[in-house]
């Protein structure tokens, strides 16, 4: 037996918290019967549909990760038809993006319809480590990473400790490029980070998630995960959980 709103996002439907706000709102149906009692657990041999549509709940679980390219929405849908980093993956399966990569941002992202992983994935408190690559324009100084390193306020609140490092500097260009590593997932983080000590971003790649990096993926491409690999991802969360 399992909370009823984590067997909807491990079904792929959604994710756990939009799935509390189903059944909250009376979408949701167990073995025919409107269920709203938030906490209430059932089985997965339980018929479960959510407005009158039942949820696979057996279905297998897939992986991929993909080097997302500049102009792709990282989203399963667009209401103005813009191309979605789902449209990119040949699967009959209903995946999502774990997470988000702004439209003009770059490298790896996992598609799943694992929910159960997904939510641990991008929960802040598991620590999971994103490393970003930014070309930006000026010439940053040592006293300038070091407050990306300690925490910078955006949208009026301060980010976590983080881990920073110039690789280029090009003083004829003006331009820098910057390696910057988070634990967070913050709405265009990377982005406001450097806006707040003062520099504009120009591209954006996010070159690793957690161990998983696309150097051998040209953009666009993607591959399956292993089963070893999506050991090492649940052990990873399950680590930083304990």
């Amino acid at each position: 037996m399992e909370r009823l709103q984590k067997i909807i996002a491990q079904s792929g439907y959604c994710s756990r918290r939009k799935a509390e706000q189903l059944i909250n709102d009376g979408h949701v149906k167990v073995n025919g019967q409107i269920v709203t009692t938030m906490g209430i657990k059932a089985s997965y041999e339980d018929e479960i549909s959510i407005d009158d549509n039942i949820l696979n709940i057996k279905e297998d679980k897939v992986y991929y990760l993909l080097n997302k390219p500049r102009g792709i929405i990282t989203s399963t849908t667009d209401d103005k038809k813009r191309k979605t980093v789902v449209d990119l993956i040949d699967e009959e399966k209903r995946i999502y993006p774990v997470g988000r990569l702004d439209y003009d941002t770059t490298g790896a992202l996992i598609l799943t319809n694992d929910g159960s992983l997904t939510n641990l994935l991008i929960h802040p408190k598991n620590n999971i480590e994103k490393v970003y690559i930014a070309k930006i324009k000026g010439l940053p100084t040592k006293e300038d990473i070091k407050k990306l390193c300690n925490g910078v306020i955006i949208d009026g609140i301060k980010t976590s400790k983080a881990k920073a490092k110039i690789r280029k500097l090009d003083k004829k260009n003006n331009v820098s490029i910057i390696e910057l590593i988070i634990h967070e997932g913050k709405n265009h983080q990377v982005k406001k980070m450097f806006e707040a000590i003062g520099y504009e971003v120009i591209k954006l790649r996010r070159e690793r998630f957690a161990f998983l990096d696309v150097k051998n993926l040209k953009s666009g491409e993607y591959r399956k995960l292993s089963i070893k690999e999506v050991k090492q991802l649940y052990s990873l969360v399950n680590k930083e959980k304990r």
